[in-house]
């Protein structure tokens, strides 16, 4: 049967580019689906594991407990071994999650770093997907530099671009608007 024909299947949807808003976006989904008190996951792959912005705090008010494997930006990382390792583990963790069937959207938050700094082959995350993600999941990925396998697989491709952003003018990021 096709949609057309009346079935409805997930969706796979990227938000990627220089821009910011990726996650911010993602969030607006995951407001959404909580609204009409659909199961979701969120995973966040290099956030730090006590990080506690805005966003954590309004979840855990709505009874959504984001599952964070990072150790915080790779850019400031003091091993970078280590920050692979966490978000590789993190990925074991999504899997089984996608895998289990329980959730009508799970979040995979700066899951493009860890294909495009060669921590996972995208073709085979790809393949994995495939084989393993519920047809009715609606999976949504977030980070810079989407692989052009994964653009290619997604249903719908989001490219934020940076047209002009406070930090280069030297103001620093602002509680409630950027965390």
């Amino acid at each position: 049967m096709t949609e057309s024909e009346g079935e409805k299947r997930g969706l796979v949807l990227v938000h990627t580019g220089d821009g910011r808003g990726k996650s911010t976006s993602a969030y607006g989904v995951i407001l959404r689906m909580l609204g009409r008190k659909k199961n979701v996951a969120l995973i966040q792959f290099l956030k730090h594991e006590s990080g506690q912005w805005g966003e954590i705090r309004a979840f855990k008010q709505l009874g959504l407990e984001p599952i964070k494997t990072g150790d915080g930006f790779t850019w400031t990382s003091k091993d970078l071994d280590e920050t692979a390792a966490r978000a590789l583990h993190g990925w074991d963790i999504a899997k089984k999650i996608i895998h289990s069937h329980a959730y009508d959207l799970v979040v995979l938050d700066e899951f493009t770093y860890l294909l495009d700094f060669g921590w996972l082959n995208a073709a085979e995350v790809i393949d994995w997907l495939r084989e393993h993600k519920p047809r009715q999941l609606n999976l949504l990925i977030t980070g810079r530099n989407a692989p052009a396998e994964l653009i290619e697989f997604a249903d719908t491709v989001t490219e934020m671009r940076k047209v002009k952003h406070a930090f280069d003018a030297g103001i620093l990021a602002r509680a409630g608007i950027e965390f």
